[in-house]
């Protein structure tokens, strides 16, 4: 018996088994059954058998002698292979290059210090994939400086790939705290970690209009954000040669006196907002009225201290509320510890006019009420009441904010203006991701500066690996796929999900009812997906295993091929 394939015009092939047998001294074939409808796999098996093979269970066949968690591997490498990062870092292959690219992939998958780090991707086939296994802490360091050494040349390629002339650039600000006190760049300053009395590094972050990191600069923990400004807008005009632009700040980073030195640049145009004691003037001067915002939630303005400018106000209910409520608990709980200072005066526990006003002093400035205290002190008795009409005055300017900028209305209308003021969310993004548990730039543990450097640079390059990534899996994850409404929906009004997200997130499902995932349980979901070395029964204990990996579930196979979508 035998298993003959016989072609068949526009349909597949028919899959017989046949035996052949002596008639009258010719040999002549029969069909015993079609076999067309059996899977590939069991039609070999039958041919096995027919040839005689022996056959035994799987299990019988071979030892799976090692199991390594592998998806993930797989899909961070292929989303560097899709974004050419080992040609961005260089053209030229390198030990060094390679190193870096594992640091990289490690940052996502499982951010650690460096020693851990070795340790870690020992575990998964991180190491053999990238050719690291041998690589010591020693050899880490020595490619972290390499690569500090190349930033400026991987900054201007990436510049190249998403910047373009009179396009938006995205700048802002952060700072991550120290592990240690010997760093030149570990100052103390204005901490966004809420880690008041530490050491602190800062460092700013540049992006392009949808918030894909392009550069960044380290500075020292005390140094202000207007002072990082400049240098940042002339290395986009002199390294990455892009001669116009448009620079977007938040109103601590784009001060007058960054907006004056801009407007001496040529080609550069800038988008910020005015801060609260400027948006008072206008109210004061009765340009910037409550009223105007009755039936619309902006609308231009002009003012003598803003020539050639353009201020677009704009008015969001419900960050009027929510700014009505913070007032009022910060009230209420200075009230509550003037309370109880007024108590001890009362009880003769706390007298003097001096010890009173210090004790008064802490409380009044511990929530900054005290623009809106009345405080009577004397040397036995404490009064305090509210300034309800500095209250009002305040509250009648809850939830408004003025954009302010140099571009024309030709270039730009107004809600426009607004939305590319609030992209800055994007930004802020970055610094959320690369502090949080998925890339935990901090704490740092480095002493060098350039080692610190190198460590936030080498941070950087692995959200730009993750930024695509996410963008790729977006179908998959719970954010939001219809990206293309941001151009068109309210600028003031708050965001809001589309139908679709909202459903995911509803049912936690997607449309073939997997489950919706977040990234680092998409990450978990791919490392399950395992590369087996197997050794057959019966082989000699130095023999060589053979590699098998193992089938992709749906949603392995699904988020591999959205891996292989990305493009630049």
């Amino acid at each position: 018996m035998h298993i003959q394939i016989i072609p068949n015009r526009g349909s597949p092939p028919a899959v017989l088994l046949r035996e052949s047998y002596r008639e009258d001294g010719k040999v002549k074939k029969r069909t015993l059954a079609n076999l067309s409808g059996l899977p590939a796999d069991q039609i070999e098996a039958i041919r096995a058998v027919l040839r005689g093979d022996k056959l035994a269970p799987v299990a019988e066949a071979f030892t799976i002698v090692e199991a390594q968690p592998h998806g993930h591997v797989q899909a961070v490498m292929a989303a560097m292979k899709q974004l050419g990062m080992a040609e961005l870092i260089s053209s030229q292959p390198d030990d060094r290059r390679e190193r870096v690219l594992a640091m990289l992939a490690a940052r996502i998958l499982a951010p650690h210090t460096k020693l851990a780090t070795i340790r870690w991707w020992q575990q998964s086939t991180l190491a053999e994939e990238f050719g690291v296994v041998e690589a010591d802490e020693d050899d880490l360091y020595e490619a972290m400086d390499w690569l500090l050494a190349r930033q400026d040349r991987i900054q201007k390629k990436l510049a190249a790939r998403h910047l373009k002339a009179g396009g938006l650039v995205l700048y802002d600000l952060s700072s991550s705290y120290f592990e240690g006190k010997h760093c030149p760049l570990a100052k103390r300053g204005y901490s966004r970690d809420h880690k008041s009395g530490t050491l602190q590094v800062n460092y700013g972050v540049l992006t392009d209009a949808r918030g894909c990191p392009v550069a960044v600069s380290v500075h020292e923990g005390n140094t202000a954000d207007p002072v990082t400004l400049i240098p940042e807008i002339e290395q986009v005009k002199n390294v990455f040669a892009i001669d116009a632009l448009v620079i977007v700040g938040d109103r601590g980073m784009i001060s007058q006196k960054a907006i004056e030195a801009i407007t001496l640049m040529d080609g550069v145009d800038w988008i910020t907002a005015l801060k609260t004691g400027a948006i008072r003037g206008l109210a004061a001067d009765g340009v910037l009225q409550p009223d105007l915002f009755d039936e619309r939630n902006l609308f231009e303005l002009a003012h003598r201290d803003y020539p050639g400018e353009r201020l677009v106000a704009c008015r969001n209910p419900q960050l009027a509320r929510l700014r009505a409520h913070k007032r009022e608990d910060m009230l209420r709980a200075t009230e509550a510890a003037l309370a109880t200072i007024r108590a001890s005066v009362t009880a003769g526990r706390l007298t003097g006019a001096d010890r009173i006003g210090v004790a008064v002093g802490k409380v009044v400035n511990r929530h900054k009420m005290a623009k809106h205290i009345v405080l009577d002190i004397a040397d036995d008795a404490f009064t305090f009441s509210r300034k309800y009409e500095q209250i009002e005055r305040e509250a009648a300017l809850d939830g408004i904010y003025v954009v302010r900028t140099s571009l024309g209305v030709e270039r730009m209308d107004a809600a426009t203006c607004v939305r590319s003021y609030k992209a800055l969310t994007q930004v802020e993004r970055v610094f959320k991701t690369m502090k949080s548990v998925d890339l935990k730039v901090r704490p740092i543990h480095h002493r060098l500066a350039d080692r610190v450097r190198a460590h936030i640079f080498l941070c950087v390059l692995a959200y730009y690996v993750e930024w695509h990534m996410r963008e790729a899996w977006r179908e998959m994850m719970f954010a939001d796929e219809d990206q293309e409404a941001k151009a068109d929906r309210d600028p003031v009004a708050p965001a809001k999900r589309s139908a679709g997200a909202l459903a995911k997130i509803k049912r936690r499902q997607l449309d073939d009812g997997s489950p919706v995932h977040s990234f680092a349980t998409l990450l978990s979901e791919l490392a399950t997906l395992t590369r087996n070395r197997c050794l057959a029964q019966g082989t000699r204990s130095d023999t060589a295993p053979f590699t098998i990996l193992a089938t992709p579930n749906p949603t392995q196979t699904r988020a591999l091929n959205l891996i292989n979508t990305i493009q630049l």
